[in-house]
């Protein structure tokens, strides 16, 4: 094939107004894939198309559990040129989904923790809290947040991808056309060396929010377009504003609309200033109204680096179904929400994290391909929750003539004087793992904690080292783990035996520090925290799934477990 013209990746998002020194973001060589020079179409199991955080991070889960598949990107960066800053507030969730893919230290060492938030409206104080005294947030190794340009994330993935093997990241490949049957999907790739075709079992769509896929399939979604306007600032200071989420409902220097302020990585402060809903995007981005609006917030004195510049607007959109076929949507091309609270970067992790062990037990042949499906019922319950949670945040900042004004107005006066009132204000419900209410894959049984999150919390080895549920994660290899608690009889022993041979399950009990041991695989939880975080207030078991989500509870080893196990496998109940 002769080499043509490759077009550069197009601005996306609004950012095409943008100012700044900007940032400097890494850059991958193109590699001319091997298609180019065959005449056979190859076929891969498994075909990622985006390289931003969610397919990246998919990619990396996939190679942790050994997995083969290929990633294409249109760009030879990660991030966006021009616009490179983006996401910045990662959640507790994800950063135990990132210590089990071993970037954490990297991410915790480059960016900055927070816990405590402050809200105001005018001059007064109306809300704060701090995220470490809350019970969903404090048992975990990891912090509530850490915010970091979601840039710096995405190339430790990239690092991390290429240590583990067994990924062909492929960049400057551009998806063109797509068509797909029963048994296959067929897709065209644009390279600067010439086209190519490729076949995958299965396609996972990360594209974003601007989907070429999604248009393609002609998915359904609804959506909801506001008049909300926003400018984004990245700058550094002389003088340091406290390391703290700062809000103000009505900013008194930005005439009395939203601002929010936050700390990122490189002593670089990320500055939200809500905008009039007629506001030109090219006025305000431009330098000297930009230095205008730090002056009135910061004084005119504070010393001031422009790092970047964009302007953007709010949209919420969610998909039908999170499967289409061969194709898996997920990320933005799933869904887009407000970035109230954390939930649309973070909510793409998730969704790697929960499809990638389920793709590698089908392709290994540990589970049926049933459980894939379930992958669009836990995650689009996940979807719909986020993009209602954060729809509430955007009326309460932008809210409507009528009652919705008439509200804020009275949560702000009450706030001011009642502490009662203090939870009524609305800046962003933060972010925590979403739980599954309806997935094929769990056994809800009565009392049951099946589909809630655990907590990355610590534990003892049965040498007395410190672990965490991370590890029993590792450990497992992306099979189920049934965790177990108390004393068991011989025939308890013998059934988790026969269960470890016949199915891809580990078995592991957990006791206090004082009993004795009656398996090999063991391990001490003195302080109850890893039984408290799967929810058991007593003897019983857990099963504990490779994403760390509980499938089942139970008090006997039983049938109930069994069953709990085939339909995790997606062995058992409705089919599609």
């Amino acid at each position: 094939m002769s080499p043509t013209a490759y077009p550069e990746t197009a601005h996306s998002n609004s950012y095409e107004f943008t100012i700044g020194a900007g940032y400097v973001l890494p850059t991958y060589p193109f590699t001319e894939p091997p298609e180019l020079h065959s005449t056979t179409t190859v076929r891969h199991p498994i075909v990622i198309v985006g390289g931003g955080i969610t397919g990246l991070t998919l990619a990396c889960s996939l190679a942790r559990l050994g997995m083969r598949a290929v990633l294409i990107d249109e760009d030879n960066t990660v991030g966006v040129k021009g616009a490179s800053s983006r996401g910045i507030c990662y959640t507790q969730k994800s950063l135990e989904i990132f210590e089990r893919l071993g970037i954490f230290e990297r991410i915790a060492a480059k960016g900055t923790q927070w816990s405590v938030g402050r809200t105001f409206a005018g001059d007064d104080e109306v809300y704060n809290f701090d995220l470490r005294q809350q019970g969903a947030y404090h048992l975990s190794s990891q912090p509530p947040f850490i915010n970091i340009q979601q840039f710096y994330i995405e190339a430790f993935l990239v690092d991390r991808i290429q240590a583990l093997g067994g990924i062909e990241l492929r960049w400057q490949n551009r998806l063109t056309a797509f068509e797909q049957t029963g048994d296959m999907a067929t897709l065209t790739v644009e390279t600067p060396a010439g086209s190519y075709r490729i076949e995958a079992e299965h396609v996972i769509d990360a594209t974003g929010s601007n989907s070429p896929l999604r248009k393609w399939l002609q998915v359904p979604f609804d959506s909801r377009r506001g008049d909300d306007r926003w400018c984004i600032a990245d700058v550094r200071f002389t003088t340091h504003p406290p390391v703290e989420r700062h809000t103000w409902i009505e900013a008194p220097f930005n005439e009395n609309r939203a601002v929010w302020q936050h700390l990122m990585a490189d002593n670089v402060w990320r500055i939200d200033y809500q905008m009039a809903p007629n506001a030109d995007p090219s006025y305000v981005s431009r330098e000297d109204v930009v230095r205008e609006r730090l002056a009135r917030q910061f004084g005119p004195d504070s010393g001031v680096e422009i790092v970047w510049v964009g302007p953007y607007a709010y949209r919420s959109e969610c998909v039908h179904a999170m499967r289409h076929g061969r194709v898996f949507l997920m990320g933005d091309a799933a869904k887009v929400v407000s970035p109230f609270g954390a939930r649309g970067g973070n909510t793409g992790v998730a969704d790697a994290d929960n499809l990638a062990w389920k793709l590698a037990a089908v392709l290994r042949g540990k589970a049926d391909a049933a459980l894939l499906h379930s992958y669009g019922e836990e995650r689009l319950e996940a979807a719909q929750q986020n993009v209602s949670v954060t729809n509430r945040t955007a009326r309460f900042l932008r809210p409507a003539d009528g009652i919705e004004r008439l509200f804020r107005q009275a949560a702000i006066g009450l706030a001011k004087q009642y502490p009662f009132a203090r939870s009524l204000i609305n800046t962003g419900r933060m972010a925590v793992a979403n739980p599954y209410s309806r997935s094929r894959a769990c056994s809800y049984a009565a009392g049951s904690a099946a589909g809630q999150s655990v907590q990355n919390v610590p534990f003892a080895w049965a040498d007395r080292t410190v672990g965490k549920v991370n590890d029993l994660l590792n450990w497992g290899q992306g099979d189920l783990l049934v965790l177990v608690f108390g004393t068991l009889t011989t025939a308890d022993l013998q059934r988790l035996r026969r269960l470890c041979l016949d199915a891809p399950v580990r078995s592991v009990q957990v006791f206090d520090s004082d009993a004795h041991a009656q398996t090999v695989e063991h391990v001490r939880d003195p302080q109850g925290q890893l039984q408290g975080a799967c929810q058991m207030s007593g003897p019983g078991w857990a099963l504990l799934r490779p994403d760390g989500y509980l499938a089942a509870t139970g008090s006997t080893i039983n049938a109930g477990l069994v069953a709990a196990i085939e339909r995790s496998l997606g062995l058992q109940g409705d089919k599609p």
